[in-house]
């Protein structure tokens, strides 16, 4: 099934901010890397807390966050390469990096790595590997290639876009309940993923100047 919605504008026009979702952000003084979580909240449950626990009070952050009644979050998805949101826009125009983190459906924990930064998107995958994440390569309709996903609306014209299976996310959150109510309730699994995937981004951020 489609979106129901294909712009944030036309989201706006039919749901209400503050009863069905937020936006929220950070802009970073020092850093020009940017963690989105375009889906989150209910709509793909747990990119919200993995984006804001990588960005930390240090890079920027961005997500809009679902939180309709359960199984009625999907009505609040625009797909990555129309989503418009003028504040996320911006912010992704202004930064060097991307990583988008997203949900993808699936019985197996595997994180499925896109986006046009290759080198990046390899990078964090070998450390998410080192650490003992299944991860792979992402199929044509995940792999977030497309120039006007906004993992890649960065100025380098590039990004990163991480696709983490229902599995995957499940393992994060005690008893592998992705409820609200519970998502603050991480595992180890949760750290040492956000871990690894914070290591890949210092490696790289250093060897290019950048912060």
């Amino acid at each position: 099934m489609g979106d129901l919605y294909q712009s944030y504008g036309e989201l706006a026009g039919g749901q209400i901010e503050g009863i069905d979702y937020q936006r929220l952000w950070r802009v970073s003084q020092c850093s020009t890397l940017l963690h989105l979580a375009i889906h989150g909240g209910g709509i793909e449950a747990g990119t919200t807390e993995l984006a804001d626990s990588a960005a930390a009070d240090i890079h920027g952050f961005y997500t809009l966050d679902g939180f309709k009644a359960a199984g009625t979050n999907s009505e609040l998805h625009v797909t990555s390469t129309r989503f418009d949101e003028p504040q996320a826009l911006a912010m992704a125009q202004a930064a060097t990096h991307i990583v988008s983190w997203h949900g993808a459906a699936g019985a197996t924990a595997v994180t499925y790595l896109g986006g046009r930064d290759y080198n990046l998107r390899d990078q964090i995958g070998e450390c998410l590997k080192d650490a003992g994440f299944a991860v792979q390569i992402a199929s044509e309709e995940l792999n977030g290639n497309d120039p006007k996903n906004i993992c890649n609306r960065t100025s380098r014209g590039m990004g990163v876009q991480l696709e983490l299976t229902t599995a995957q996310r499940a393992l994060f959150f005690v008893g592998g309940d992705t409820s609200r109510a519970n998502r603050k309730n991480i595992t180890p699994a949760f750290t040492a993923y956000v871990t690894a995937v914070k290591l890949a981004l210092s490696k790289a951020l250093v060897s290019s100047g950048r912060g």
